[in-house]
């Protein structure tokens, strides 16, 4: 099923070179900076429970595929807001075995055919026949000590997985991990979007929440951010190296004091506007900045998806149900707040996703290729396809090269297609490095360092892993 020459140019001369970088990176480590697997699962080390859990469940892109063409979330055992998950595991793997043909041509499938050929040896294409046997051969897999998370992860290669987490959360996984003596690096990242996002759900509780964890008094601006540093001071101490920030628009402003801290009562209050809690997380991004200039972590900036656009899923099921939307993102105005007071400091690495492509030629790679501290993420969400690595490979290199980008991001709640994305990844930009090569616009020698550096050396270097 699984061709090996798979994404490789048409081209005979740039086929040749594409096969001869991949086979270098093939096997190099993998380095996972940024995604969304549990941490419980490595800190119990427990045997997934079974094939619709592993595949199905936890992987957005495969059940909002289905729902689009109009199979139940509760029919695929998606659990619910008030706890409800009803639905026989098996039957669950029968319908998305008989839904299999509508991921013909997604990046979905060949993230799914690469983890069920090259992990449980099955070929043949997956159907409402041969779904039984599928179900079956992968449950007796899970049951062996091979297919345990840790184990699974050291066959992966894994050098190190980071996490993305409240800042909130007491981290007791992560600390389980580190203290059971396991070698596998699990790393958390700070997402402080429960306490920085007025839109958020219990957002004023979180607030509180946070004040009572710190000992800061978050009745005023000035203690508000004394807890959000003591937060991150904790998240530095279990091992993170980076913040995320998950933002409509890539607004930013830089307040003076006096306005900043009314604007926070304003937010504290709970009777702000939109535009207000807008002017507030554009407050936010910049003084989240100046806190990566104090401790030293790598930021990163996610904006342009409307979430949750399905609110009767929303109501049910709650966040992350397959319902978010990209939306135009404007980048040049928006950062320039942020950029002119952090973005000359060779102390802070900044890192700008998008899911709005037409500006990574028009706004992204050229901030990037000015400002020292600005990195363009890798193809997000919606974009980490064959075709929009390749889109971002074209549009962004030309003007940012390639030591402005940081590598490969997987992005991923499901554990099995770590490897499948991070292939795909390196046999693209494989593919065009060895068109560049076939055109005489790079040297074969200087290709073969490129690809070192885009696997693994521009990830460690970013995220300081």
């Amino acid at each position: 099923m699984l061709d090996s020459m798979r994404l490789f140019p048409s081209d005979p001369a740039a086929r040749a070179v594409s096969a001869k970088l991949y086979e270098t990176v093939r096997d190099l480590p993998i380095l996972s900076p940024h995604g969304h697997t549990d941490p419980a699962w490595f800190a119990k080390d427990e045997s997934f429970p079974n094939p619709a859990a592993l595949f199905i469940q936890p992987d957005h892109y495969i059940f909002r595929m289905l729902y689009s063409q109009g199979v139940s979330l509760e029919s695929l055992g998606i659990p619910q807001v008030d706890g409800k998950q009803q639905a026989d595991p098996r039957e669950v793997w029968r319908i998305f075995a008989r839904h299999y043909y509508l991921f013909r041509g997604t990046p979905t499938r060949l993230w799914l055919d690469y983890s069920l050929s090259t992990l449980f040896g099955l070929s043949e294409r997956l159907n409402a026949e041969n779904a039984d046997d599928y179900y079956d051969t992968i449950s007796r897999a899970l049951q062996t000590a091979e297919f345990r998370p840790r184990a699974l992860f050291e066959k992966f290669r894994i050098e190190v997985l980071s996490t993305t987490d409240s800042p909130l959360d007491p981290l007791e996984y992560h600390k389980a991990i580190q203290e059971s003596g396991w070698k596998g690096r699990v790393l958390p990242t700070f997402r402080p979007d429960a306490v920085i996002d007025a839109e958020y759900a219990g957002f004023l509780e979180n607030i509180e929440k946070l004040g009572a964890i710190t000992g800061e008094n978050i009745g005023t601006f000035k203690g508000y951010l004394n807890a959000l540093r003591s937060r991150r001071a904790f998240f530095k101490s279990m091992g993170a190296t980076a913040t995320d920030h998950g933002h409509l628009t890539a607004m930013t402003t830089d307040l003076d004091p006096s306005t900043a801290e009314s604007l926070y009562q304003r937010i504290l209050s709970g009777r702000s506007v939109p535009e207000e809690q807008q002017i507030f997380q554009a407050q936010m991004l910049t003084e989240m900045a100046g806190m990566s200039v104090e401790d030293g972590l790598t930021m990163q900036l996610h904006p342009g998806s409307i979430r949750n656009h399905n609110k009767l899923l929303y109501g049910k099921f709650g966040r992350d149900k397959g319902a978010d939307i990209p939306s135009p993102t404007e980048y040049v105005r928006n950062l320039r707040p942020l950029l002119s007071k952090y973005g000359n400091d060779t102390r802070f690495t900044f890192i700008v996703f998008t899911l709005d492509e037409s500006t990574f030629s028009r706004e992204l790679a050229p901030l990037a290729g000015h400002y020292p501290a600005l990195r363009l993420g890798p193809p997000w969400w919606f974009h980490d396809s064959p075709e929009g690595m390749m889109r971002f490979r074209e549009t962004a290199t030309e003007t940012a090269g390639f030591y402005n980008t940081v590598g490969f991001n997987d992005d991923t709640r499901a554990f099995l297609s770590i490897p499948s994305r991070h292939d795909v990844a390196r046999r693209i930009d494989c593919a065009f490095l060895g068109r560049l090569v076939a055109e005489h616009r790079l040297d074969e020698e200087e290709a073969f360092q490129v690809v070192q550096d885009l696997t693994v050396n521009l990830v460690r270097k970013a995220y300081k892993l």
